[in-house]
């Protein structure tokens, strides 16, 4: 079942999209070569429970961390640890906020240092697939049509659209319905309405769609151990733009 939100509910998704828009901020200032993934998730974590919220991932079905922290080939859900940010690598940050029983999500991919020209090309194409998507992210369109623009932007570039893993509904919960692919066909799926809030979260691979998990059942590689990269925001359908709750 999908909830239409209402304007005070809408109000406290907002509080709780701009605390995890400012952890990510937080998240970037520290991301460098010589920083650990486990530094840039105690980063997140403090930054969240010191303005009086609850990081959603910490726990969630077993989840080990705060922030999900994926580099160069882990598409998502990277758990963070020991390994050494390096000149060059592209790190994604994926981090979920609980704010007065509210839910945030989003994600960015960072450069880490000066990374190759292919590296930046993945990462922009990405972030500008989530924008082409939510062009269509309007009351009285189709889901397939914020999934089809996102598909059709990436591959133009002859990147790979995960298949396997999706952006959802969001509110109370972290995952609600509807599922979001990041393919599909334009004019199917669900019929949006204003007050549904959705995560959307194109997840691009520099070679394949294909992904494969490691034995910790968590991290997600791409199958050809090419780059990977990931744009989220959580929004707010409206009648005309949809509202970003996560960008400041």
């Amino acid at each position: 079942m999908i909830t239409v939100k209402k304007p005070n509910e809408i109000a406290k998704m907002r509080a709780a999209g701009r605390l995890t828009g400012e952890a990510l901020a937080y998240a970037e200032e520290r991301i460098r070569p010589g920083v650990t993934t486990a530094q840039i998730n105690a980063a997140v974590h403090e930054y969240i429970t010191s303005h009086g919220a609850v990081p959603s991932f910490l726990g969630y079905h077993g989840y080990p961390a705060s922030a999900c922290v994926s580099v160069n080939d882990v598409v998502v859900h990277g758990i963070p640890g020991g390994y050494v940010l390096k000149e060059g690598d592209i790190v994604s940050v994926d981090v979920g906020v609980i704010k007065d029983g509210w839910q945030g999500d989003a994600a960015r991919t960072f450069a880490v240092g000066k990374i190759s020209p292919d590296a930046q090309k993945l990462i922009d194409v990405t972030r500008e697939s989530f924008f082409e998507g939510i062009k269509q992210a309007r009351a009285g369109r189709r889901l397939g049509d914020v999934s089809a623009a996102i598909q059709q932007h990436a591959e133009r570039f002859g990147f790979g659209v995960v298949r396997e893993m999706v952006g959802h509904g969001i509110g109370r919960q972290m995952h609600e319905d509807p599922s979001v692919p990041n393919f599909g066909t334009a004019g199917t799926g669900v019929l949006l309405k204003a007050g549904y809030t959705l995560a959307v979260e194109p997840m691009i691979n520099a070679g394949t769609f294909k992904i494969k998990f490691d034995a910790d059942g968590w991290t997600t590689r791409t199958a050809d151990g090419s780059l990977s990269a990931h744009y989220e925001n959580t929004i707010c359908i409206c009648d005309g733009e949809p509202e970003i709750l996560t960008l400041i």
